[in-house]
């Protein structure tokens, strides 16, 4: 265990590294963050910040020394350098999980092999026959950078010949990966957090709507049935148990047409469909990460309220003059309602696409609190 007063480190500075810096400090943790860029979300609201690339083993090395242990608030970190350090700290989740997790062949390949339900896929080397990979799994299809892929970036639906076509030239000399189309009812995702006795814990089962490939909202609990939100429980508790983490762990699932459910993805961090939980929650995502990490017992997990919907708000939703920004939202439509809270994550850039912030509607059912966030949303 490590106790509060003690230092945490997280590689990467973006918001859910702000939140997570938050949600330690209030326990006591000072907080180091290891981010290239020299402005960040999450530098801001820490005891201690180094730029420097994740490639430079000098600082990273001091980095992590100068921490009790050391978590990850996005999975796209190299995973070389953290294998060269692995003794020279305590990394929590192990990298082993962050290597899996960043790659999406080395990620569907541990699922097929520990015998998890997924999607079926075909892997292609860079420069092998993609169109072959393609039509081995099927049309319609999706192909996918194997590395480093996150908010749709790196994909492509193929649906045709003509689409086939397009995919081999625009993914030329790289590796990829080709799903199978799935028809699904609904997207869902679990966060599970596991401690360093074993002891796995879940949220709520969230349902995930998506625009332009980009999470929109999140409804909790998920509008499905009762034996549904129960498998997809225990298949992330499974997973989180398999891996051996020590940390929380987002599964991302489709609920096929038929009832099957299916894992998508996997981030061994907090996760933008679990925002929600600072609101709805008696402990927030961020909270069981840090307890997760540090060793303590985990936090209570299930909800406060009857419902509540999460709303991302996108760069979109700034004033916009061509592509010259001309000034914020107005945020008294949702700062005057008793049930919405705000969060916005200190970005100083806004860009079309980019998350700066979301918001989240507590209501007595599901339905009325996804019909308030539309409304809501629609206000910005």
């Amino acid at each position: 265990m490590i106790p509060p007063g003690n230092t945490l480190g997280v590689l990467g500075g973006g918001q859910l590294g702000r939140m997570f810096a938050h949600a330690a400090e209030r326990l006591g943790y000072r907080i180091h963050i290891y981010e290239p860029s020299p402005e960040s979300p999450a530098a801001e609201v820490s005891a201690h910040a180094v730029h420097a690339p994740y490639t430079d083993l000098t600082a990273l090395e001091a980095f992590v020394r100068s921490c009790d242990a050391v978590t990850y608030e996005f999975e796209n970190i190299p995973a070389e350098p953290l294998r060269l350090l692995e003794n020279a700290g305590v990394f929590r989740p192990k990298w082993q999980i962050l290597e899996i997790t960043q790659n999406r062949l080395r990620e569907k390949t541990w699922l097929l092999k520990n015998e998890f339900p997924h999607v079926p896929f075909s892997e292609c080397e860079a420069g092998g026959d993609l169109a072959a990979a393609i039509r081995q799994i099927g049309m319609p299809c999706v192909v996918k950078t194997a590395d480093f892929g996150y908010d749709g970036k790196g994909q492509q639906k193929v649906s045709d010949e003509a689409s086939l076509a397009r995919a081999v030239t625009g993914f030329h000399g790289q590796r990829a990966v080709v799903e199978r189309w799935i028809d699904f009812k609904c997207e869902l995702s679990v966060l599970v957090a596991r401690s360093t006795r074993g002891e796995t814990r879940s949220f709520p089962v969230a349902e995930n709507i998506h625009t332009r490939h980009i999470l929109d909202f999140s409804i909790v609990p998920a509008r499905v049935s009762a034996a549904v939100q129960e498998r997809a429980r225990a298949l992330a508790e499974a997973i989180a148990t398999r891996l051996d983490l020590v940390g929380l762990l987002a599964v991302e699932l489709f609920l096929t047409d038929q009832d099957e459910i299916l894992v998508n993805e996997l981030a061994p961090r907090p996760h933008n469909s679990g925002h929600w939980t600072l609101d709805a929650c008696a402990t927030s995502q961020f909270e069981q990460h840090v307890r997760a990490v540090a060793g303590l017992p985990l936090g209570e997990s299930s909800l406060t309220a009857p419902a509540a919907v999460m709303v991302n708000i996108l760069g979109d939703a700034w004033k916009w003059s061509g592509e010259q920004c001309t000034g914020a939202p107005d945020w008294s439509a949702l700062l005057r309602e008793p049930r919405v809270h705000l969060h916005l994550y200190g970005k100083k850039e806004p860009r079309p696409g980019r998350k700066m912030g979301h918001f989240t509607v507590i209501g007595d059912t599901a339905n009325t609190a996804l019909e308030r966030a539309r409304q809501l949303k629609a206000a910005l």
